[in-house]
């Protein structure tokens, strides 16, 4: 081993006996926190970036790539309820080539035109046209499993068959089983959307004439009454609460919150109608569009004859002298064909109407006492469109509330917003204890630490030998004082460079008992028992 790095190594050592036990349990502390962050870190950047391979697969074809996969020893990841296969970006565009060259996802294409594919030159008139029906119900089906919500679809068609021995021919008829997700309802809107969808993409059919029916065997659609027919619970219960909802803000604006109480009644119509109506009617002031007459005239001279009329048993009646006739006849006849205006109205009712409907308020004694209640009652039933010619009745009546519910309920409200608050306050007191707890420990451990520092860091101090101060000598002249001479002026002291020395010895020694007085104490203490040791 290198010197250096065995110097190395025993200073590390050296200084981790060193540490103490908190030291000790923070280091490991720290140094195990590393080693799980490397791994995580390592872990996550070797983790391959996933990509959906097919999406919306069946639990057959889920299966089927799922085994594949695990022949070719490729890593996977299932999504969406299995319904969606994940995986690496590098094996995305090799594996999907893969599985079509084995035919997989199966029933991706379910039973569309693809079906069509398949057939054959020997295929019979039956084969062909039920084949044809089996690929746009398929089509059909993929369309609509495309949709928000929809799991999955089935849809199953009955085509009357041509023939020239029916005089009149049935409408095709449509019946759609949607499956919905987890959790997820379908909207009126969207099943609206399924039913044109259906009857557009079929000839000759009605949208009245298509069946939907989700999983739970609920009719979101009957025959011959529509999407209106099937959902008219739902229309009565959403119109009661739409106007119901009109009418409460109306009072509470008036009136206050709480102060009044709503309930609709409503009857929906929801018979469809049709009403044809032709009117006639001449034009004045406009020419005939034909016009014809007829003359007819005969003249001669008289025959002498009785002429007359028969009468019973055809026995002729004389009318009188025959000779008083001239032989003549006229005839005029005239035929006219006026313009005459013709208007064919045809009008459909659409189902939905308001047969009848009823309105009953209660208001609060106390909140209404300076209210008119007729202007009230005007008011509430222009808001709700009250018509009294079609039946339509309203109730307003003062009345006394009770106010129990509502004033417990309130004081629950409270209750569980004073706990709220104080589950809150304690959250952040315990936040604040564990932060404060967390600052005091790195506070102590970065004093521990720098304390360790300046240990290491400390170096021995030469302070050299302590002199004392000597008497003067004793043979040195002493100097006889001349009055003639004047003494001299005291000039600059001179500065003992030894007893400089040892000042600054002295206040480097007492900067230190200072910043490490126990460790000034140790070292005083070692040379008092051993005195030998000190030199």
């Amino acid at each position: 081993m290198p010197a250096q790095v065995k110097s190395l190594f025993g200073r590390v050592t050296g200084a981790v006996k060193e540490f103490s036990l908190p030291q000790r349990t923070f280091a490991l502390i720290a140094v195990a926190a590393l080693v799980l962050g490397g791994i995580a870190l390592a872990n996550w950047a070797s983790k391959p970036t996933m990509s959906p391979l097919f999406s919306g697969l069946s639990a057959t074809d889920a299966s089927a790539v799922v085994d594949q996969l695990n022949a070719e020893g490729v890593s996977y990841q299932l999504t969406d309820g299995g319904a969606t296969v994940m995986v690496p970006n590098d094996q995305l565009y090799s594996m999907r080539l893969k599985l079509a060259a084995a035919g997989l996802p199966a029933n991706e294409d379910g039973d569309g035109y693809s079906l069509l594919d398949g057939m054959s030159m020997t295929s019979s008139e039956f084969q062909q046209q039920t084949t044809y029906q089996r690929a746009i119900e398929g089509e059909l089906a993929k369309t609509i499993s495309a949709m928000q919500g929809v799991d999955s679809a089935s849809v199953k068609l009955a085509l009357p068959t041509d023939s020239v021995f029916v005089s009149e021919k049935q409408d095709p008829t449509a019946s759609v089983f949607i499956r919905t997700k987890t959790g997820t309802e379908l909207s009126t809107d969207q099943v609206e959307a399924i039913v044109h969808l259906v009857s557009a993409g079929i000839e000759g059919m009605k949208a009245t004439d298509v069946a939907v029916i989700d999983a739970s065997g609920q009719v979101l659609s009957a025959v011959g009454t529509g999407v209106a027919g099937a959902s008219g619970n739902q229309t009565t219960t959403d119109y009661e609460s739409r106007v119901t909802s009109a009418v409460q803000a109306l009072l509470d604006q008036v009136l206050g919150t709480g102060k009044s109480a709503v309930t609709m009644t409503a009857d929906l119509d929801y018979d469809q109608t049709q009403r044809t109506t032709e009117e006639f009617s001449a034009a004045e002031g406009v020419p005939p569009l034909a016009s014809s007459t007829t003359t007819e005239e005969y003249s001669g001279t008289g025959s002498g004859t009785a002429t007359g009329v028969l009468g019973p048993d055809n026995i002729a009646v004389p009318t009188g002298d025959a000779t008083s006739g001239d032989g003549s006849y006229t005839s005029t006849s005239e035929d006219v064909n006026n313009a005459v205006n013709k208007v064919t109205e045809v009008t459909q009712q659409a189902p939905g109407s308001v047969r009848r409907q009823s309105l009953a308020v209660a208001v609060d004694t106390t909140a209404a006492a300076g209210i008119d209640m007729a202007q009230l009652t005007e008011m509430l039933s222009a808001a709700a469109g009250i018509d009294t010619t079609r039946g339509d009745t309203i109730a307003v009546q003062r009345m006394a509330f009770d106010t129990t519910g509502a004033d417990a309920a309130a004081s629950a409200l409270a209750a569980a917003d004073a706990e709220t608050a104080a589950a809150a306050r304690q959250s952040l007191i315990r936040q604040a204890a564990i932060a404060g707890a967390l600052l005091l420990l790195v506070i102590v451990v970065a004093v521990v630490l720098a304390r360790r520092s300046r240990r290491a860091r400390r170096e021995a101090l030469d302070i050299g030998e302590l002199t004392t101060v000597m008497e003067p000598p004793a043979d040195l002249p002493e100097l006889e004082e001349s009055a003639d001479i004047p003494p001299a002026l005291p000039g600059p002291a001179e500065v003992d460079p030894v007893a400089e020395s040892l000042a600054v010895k002295r206040a480097e020694i007492s900067a230190l008992a200072d910043e490490q007085p126990g460790e000034v104490a140790d070292l005083l203490r070692g040379w008092m028992s051993n005195p030998a040791g000190r030199r």
